[in-house]
């Protein structure tokens, strides 16, 4: 009787999981279809497969002509490679200090960190951007200052939540092993780097990934500091690209498909880190 209860809820389970995963997943695949579908066709049969004459790769190579995109990857990835590295190094850092020291201040530290999840970025960027053109990086004109520009507030948006995650995890890690390797003569940062590090992976990668997702993904702060061509990220094209394309849904989509491609790959290639690493946050923290 019980077990047949059990199967009865898990088959429910399963059912309103899947109709989520449809309702996510199809949107997207609608998108593909008529990336590859004949710009006049999509408003008449935007539905059915793009088979025989209504097959084109027109929609990629108009894409990839009338916008650089080659320029906004490469400025896109060199923005949230550089935000995942110095949100993973400083996080890591106060992480291991929030959990393993006591010093004066840190409850109250420990509080502004998770004020700090609270505050939207659309509160603070006013004062971020007038900060920046006084200290000379924003608005200059200047390629790489105004990718500094983006990737400054971006560090920090990113941080709090960041440190939140390790926390979790390093308070997982048996305080023993920290104690062995100090009685073997080891320093704070050997022990961090060979024990630390090694014992909390899922959670660092997991830290790298969504920084790195929401580094790409995010407009907002772009279309602050971002305002000349040869400075526009991934996110900030695809904007330019829908505003200028009109009805030319063949054009928006195929331009929709390359901005994702990149981020679908890491998703792909490093999902089993994303899942690992929250569930065990969730269970150790």
């Amino acid at each position: 009787m019980q077990n047949g209860k059990n199967r009865a809820v898990r088959g429910v389970t399963y059912l309103v999981l899947s109709l989520w995963a449809l309702t996510t997943i199809y949107p997207f695949i609608w998108v593909i279809l008529n990336s590859f579908r004949k710009k006049g066709l999509i408003l008449s049969d935007s539905f059915s497969l793009p088979l025989g004459e209504a097959f084109t790769f027109d929609n990629y190579l108009v894409a990839w002509q009338r916008a650089d995109f080659k320029n906004a990857y490469l400025n896109s990835f060199l923005i949230s490679g550089t935000v995942t590295v110095f949100v993973v190094i400083i996080a890591g850092l106060a992480a291991y200090g929030l959990v393993r020291y006591r010093f004066p201040g840190r409850s109250l530290l420990y509080s502004l960190i998770m004020a700090g999840m609270m505050f939207p970025v659309f509160s603070t960027i006013i004062p971020v951007f007038r900060l920046e053109v006084m200290m000379h990086i924003a608005g200059t004109g200047n390629r790489w200052l105004s990718l500094l520009a983006v990737i400054l507030p971006q560090i920090a948006g990113n941080l709090c939540f960041a440190i939140i995650i390790l926390m979790g995890f390093i308070q997982s890690v048996p305080i023993d092993l920290e104690e062995s390797a100090y009685l073997d003569g080891c320093n704070v940062f050997q022990i961090y780097f060979h024990i630390i590090i090694p014992a909390a992976k899922s959670s660092f990668a997991t830290v790298a990934i969504f920084a790195f997702l929401w580094s790409y993904n995010d407009l907002f702060t772009q279309s602050f500091f971002l305002r000349y061509p040869h400075e526009r990220a991934i996110t900030g094209l695809l904007n330019e690209i829908s505003s200028q394309a009109g009805v030319n849904y063949g054009l928006m989509a195929s331009s929709v498909v390359l901005v994702v491609i990149p981020v679908l790959v890491v998703y792909i290639c490093l999902q089993k880190h994303i899942i690992k690493g929250l569930t065990a946050g969730a269970i150790k923290g």
